[in-house]
């Protein structure tokens, strides 16, 4: 393990070190205009060294498997090539691979329409939230902001940070923990700090008030490496027989506080009659597949399957209202269904057009369900067979925009945009639009 670890770092700080030499070689002239970007050279405190701690939390799993072939983790057997163990975690290393990669970087910053910043601030957060600076929270991203003010500071003086962004693989929420707590209660302060203020933040789940902040999709599993794999996967997920109205893949809901977990288990736990189809019926109304204490999180076998029999899959909110079964059951062609705005709907612009976001996903106000009585198979029996058809063929239109696929992936499939390239040009139109308005 220690030498697949080791080997991963020297090819990521190769790749890291050789980035002047990608951009020599990068495309030129109208194909980059408005889309080049630095890649901020950072010293190994910010990134690599941040690796190193990846055993040092006895609270959470072993996280140094997950690191594997840039971030996607190991394979789940040994002669996948598309499907990995991947911790949500690691985008950051995912990201940061996929940056070395496109076309049009360049090694001056002057020439630059964004900057990156290769900083691993999540896996760095939590020496805050587990580690030995759980007293120090506030001063997380300080560090950081010192480097990049008394080195090389014309890179980031030339427009105060407004053209640079970063990769939290977080929420949001677990950076911003007010500067004025004492003492400090859960989170960092990263993204409380005035001097970040000016810096675009992917995060997992974006807060509704700060401009800097956009949501970008979890990870999934799914990494396939060439046009092949995603069109097999495709095809499979069109020809898989959904044999239950619903699933709910997930835990809580035990407690005995009205909560729209509760609701779920409840209507899945009573839900006996099979709902009847206009060519037959579903073999059961709610499949329950119980995600409890992280059961689920890095074995994608235990819940594509039962997403993939599904017609439906429930995305009630949780700790935050966001969640990574969301992608993996818009992967698996399983129809979302979210209970407030903010776990998808106002998150996810980019990648979830908000103006498309009925024809691909159901809503059900949490309140109708937990406190009137809604039932949650009579909204979804009552929609159209033919719409349910429709809305699964844009589900399944969209699994490309959803996924990360591998690195060094076929030109074909780099030809189909993913998440990480929608994000990228999601985030060029931001900055481009904020310098804009600021006249910097």
């Amino acid at each position: 393990m220690a030498t697949a670890i080791s080997s991963s770092f020297l090819l990521l700080l190769t790749l890291f070190v050789s980035v002047l030499g990608l951009a020599r070689s990068a495309a030129a002239g109208d194909a980059c205009s408005g889309r080049r970007i630095h890649v901020r050279r950072l010293p190994p405190r910010f990134n690599l060294d941040v690796l190193a701690t990846c055993a040092d939390y006895p609270l959470l799993d072993d996280l140094c498997p997950y690191l594997a072939n840039h971030g996607l983790g190991q394979p789940t057997h040994n002669r996948s090539r598309s499907w990995f163990r991947t911790d949500p975690l690691a985008l950051e290393l995912v990201f940061h691979r996929r940056v070395l990669e496109l076309p049009c970087l360049t090694p001056d910053p002057d020439l630059a329409d964004a900057v990156f910043l290769p900083y691993y601030a999540g896996l760095d957060a939590l020496r805050y939230l587990y580690g030995r600076d759980v007293n120090s929270s506030a001063e997380h991203g300080l560090d950081l902001y010192r480097f990049l003010r008394a080195n090389d500071p014309g890179i980031w003086e030339r427009r105060s940070g407004h053209d640079h962004f970063l990769v939290m693989a977080r929420p949001a929420w677990d950076f911003s923990q007010p500067l004025s707590n004492d003492p400090p209660i859960w989170g960092t302060s990263f993204l409380e700090l005035p001097e970040f203020f000016n810096v675009t933040a992917l995060t997992f789940e974006s807060r509704a008030w700060p401009w800097q902040e956009q949501a970008i999709p979890y990870p999934t599993s799914f990494h396939p490496p060439d046009s092949t794999f995603l069109e097999s996967w495709v095809a499979r997920v069109r020809r898989s027989r959904r044999t239950a109205l619903m699933l709910f893949a997930g835990g809580g809901g035990i407690s005995a506080t009205p909560n729209i977990r509760r609701s779920i288990r409840m209507e899945c736990e009573n839900g006996t009659e099979a709902p009847r189809l206009d060519n037959g019926y579903y073999a059961k109304t709610c499949d329950f597949l119980d995600c409890s204490n992280g059961i689920c999180e890095h074995n994608p076998i235990r819940y594509m399957q039962p997403m993939l029999k599904a017609a439906f899959c429930l995305q009630p909110p949780g700790d935050t209202p966001t969640r990574r079964s969301t992608f993996d059951s818009l992967l698996a062609g399983c129809i979302p269904v979210f209970f407030e705005d903010q776990s998808a709907r106002s998150q996810y612009r980019w990648h979830l057009p908000e103006e498309e976001f009925e024809e691909f996903a159901v809503s059900i106000p949490k309140e109708e369900v937990v406190f009137k009585g809604l039932r949650i198979v009579d909204v979804l029996m009552g929609i159209p067979i033919e719409r349910v058809r429709r809305m699964r063929e844009k589900v399944v239109e969209m699994i490309p925009r959803i996924m990360y696929r591998k690195h060094g992936g076929s030109p074909g499939l780099r030809s189909k945009m993913d998440a990480f390239d929608i994000a990228v040009e999601g985030t060029l139109k931001r900055i481009k639009a904020r310098l804009q308005e600021v006249s910097v």
